[in-house]
């Protein structure tokens, strides 16, 4: 049986998850997965990248923050998801021999309205290494069962929505995108297809089994009992999946523009990103077709150079309905003067 419920998450109380050692290949073998920029798979290459040395995705670094979570609090308790990432901040890079550690904070509850037997709990996350650091700030809702339902919702009532993220901005049609953009050639509106990708049941479970063990992740019959009612990919596999695709389209872009004797534009790695919404379950056999929508730019203050790119993202399946959505940042080189 459970031993926590929606009731035991105080806020103003905090708990230490963990710690969980970070090995160079845990780092590439993730990278070589899901996001296999040079500086997360390469030592060489890496030296020459914007940080320098080789690095964890930052996806990764989520991940392994959801295990943490799943293993000390989720998994006993009466988890039944999340409607998504209020923000989400990689403030230092993650480098092969850390030690990592989740510090959870309870910030606020609140039981629902249209759900008796449901509560909302706001936490921030705090992933720290060895030396204290903070190199992962992040602040999400989870639901939970309640020991003690409360009365049932007036039937007139509207229900509430989880109170995590606004709603997406619709989505542009696909545009002519430039084929090597750098910073100074990225118009707001554009918008760029990265693809489709089908989950099964097998790699479904083979993720969730790494980073998010919950039993509607990994456990078909059990997740037949679920909020979910089957078998479901966690969200960070949705959004790693996301980066896979992304990774694969700037690995186009950038061998297009070396055949044709230009320098690649160079990217480097995101600060963070808001408003992640996981909007409706991924079951195994949904195609999700995802793309990417350049909403702003701004150059850089510390980096001469360089400049941030604002991009809104989208996964939709194969019914035409959005399952995952959340507006990223990430450093773009300008064009060399």
């Amino acid at each position: 049986m459970p031993r926590l419920h929606f009731e035991d998450f105080v806020p103003g109380t905090t708990q230490i998850l963990g710690p969980v050692p970070i090995s160079k290949d845990e780092i590439i073998a993730f990278a070589s997965e899901y996001d296999p920029q040079p500086f997360h798979v390469d030592e060489i290459a890496a030296k020459d990248s914007f940080i320098g040395t080789l690095i964890a995705s930052g996806w990764h670094t989520s991940a392994i923050n959801m295990r943490l979570i799943a293993d000390n609090v989720l998994n006993i308790s009466t988890s039944m998801g999340s409607p998504g990432v209020e923000e989400q901040k990689w403030l230092k890079p993650v480098r092969p021999g850390d030690t990592l550690r989740s510090r959870m904070s309870v910030l606020e509850s609140r039981a629902s309205q249209s759900r008796p037997d449901l509560g909302l709990v706001r936490f921030q996350f705090e992933v720290l290494n060895q030396n204290d650091e903070v190199v992962l700030k992040q602040t999400v809702w989870v639901m939970f069962g309640r020991r003690e339902p409360g009365p049932a919702a007036a039937k007139n009532e509207k229900a509430k929505p989880a109170p995590s993220v606004a709603e997406a901005p619709p989505q542009s049609p696909l545009t002519r995108v430039s084929d090597n953009p750098y910073l100074d050639d990225l118009v707001a509106g554009e918008t760029r297809g990265l693809g489709s990708y089908t989950f099964t049941d097998e790699e479904i479970v083979r993720f969730a089994t790494h980073y998010d063990p919950q039993p509607f992740h990994t456990d078909a019959e059990a997740a037949k009992s679920s909020l979910f009612g089957g078998l479901c990919a966690s969200g960070w596999h949705t959004a790693s999946v996301w980066m896979k695709l992304m990774a694969a389209e700037r690995e186009r872009v950038r061998a297009e523009a070396l055949k044709r004797g230009e320098r690649p534009a160079r990217l480097g790695p995101s600060p963070g990103f808001s408003n992640l919404k996981w909007l409706k379950p991924v079951f195994a056999g949904d195609t999700i077709t995802y793309t990417t929508t350049l909403t702003g730019k701004r150059a850089s203050a510390s980096r001469a150079g360089w400049g941030l790119a604002f991009h809104h993202n989208s996964g939709v399946n194969q019914k035409g309905e959005e399952v995952f959505a959340f507006d990223g940042t990430v450093f773009w080189e300008k064009r060399p003067t």
